[in-house]
């Protein structure tokens, strides 16, 4: 298994035999996990992809994907906002994305995967043992602005647009509803911001439009299944196995 994996990670993706099922897959378990936990698309994708694409072909992909997942999602959302709490997050993005897209373009490819690989690790691992904690009432707004700019600068490099506010909204200890009120809109803020800065640096090749359009399918069907299961599946099983599985990508990712 190492060796197909490092076989894949060392060639650029062309449709192999076993490099476009594996794209597919992965595109599919990212939107499908998405459907029905309301995050972690990047994650799960970015497990496999890293393996065959490159951080930036990656980065863009989750980007254009993860506005489609997320963006249905906020518009539902769209009354609930609190625009006085969202607005440090998305101050402090704004300036953090166009740090994280200029470190993408000249990146190491076995430097960004490591990082991800770790960075998968440790929140598997934060998430699962979950210790509890007094909630972090210091910081106001500043503390929000700054968590906006690391979340920004890590959705600019990978495009995991979310992950960062959505552990600081848990750490923050506001409650479920309100914290999907914060990380989907952020997600999807940067998401958009990601997206104009890679364009405007010319990154978006047609083989990563190519990419897109053959991922579709997947997206779609891999959302609509997590949606429509998400009533019927305890969450609380199914969460502990999605984050399993990804310390075991994580892992996989750094070795």
């Amino acid at each position: 298994m190492q060796a197909l994996l490092a076989f894949l990670w060392s060639e650029r993706m062309d449709g192999s035999t076993f490099e476009l099922p594996l794209f597919l897959l992965a595109t599919f378990a990212g939107a499908f996990v998405a459907g029905l936990s309301g995050f972690a698309f990047g994650l799960v994708a970015a497990s496999l992809w890293l393996y065959i694409l490159t951080p930036l072909q990656s980065a863009t992909l989750i980007v254009g994907f993860g506005l489609l997942v997320q963006g249905y999602s906020v518009w539902r959302l769209r009354r609930a906002l609190d625009r006085s709490k969202l607005l440090p997050f998305i101050v402090g993005a704004a300036l953090g994305v166009p740090t994280g897209v200029s470190l993408l373009t000249w990146s190491d490819p076995r430097t960004v995967r490591i990082a991800v690989g770790a960075f998968l690790a440790a929140y598997s691992l934060y998430a699962l043992l979950r210790p509890s904690l007094k909630p972090i009432s210091t910081g106001g707004s500043a503390a929000d602005a700054a968590v906006g700019f690391l979340n920004g600068v890590l959705g600019g490099l990978t495009g995991l647009a979310g992950i960062v506010v959505t552990i600081w909204c848990g750490l923050r200890g506001w409650p479920k509803d309100v914290q999907r009120t914060i990380f989907q809109p952020v997600a999807v803020t940067t998401f958009l911001m990601s997206a104009l800065w890679l364009g405007g640096k010319g990154t978006v090749t047609s083989e990563t439009v190519k990419l897109f359009v053959m991922g579709l399918p997947c997206l779609l069907i891999g959302t609509w299944l997590g949606l429509r299961l998400f009533d019927y599946i305890d969450e609380a099983m199914f969460r502990k196995l999605v984050l399993a599985l990804l310390l075991i990508s994580g892992v996989l990712l750094v070795i």
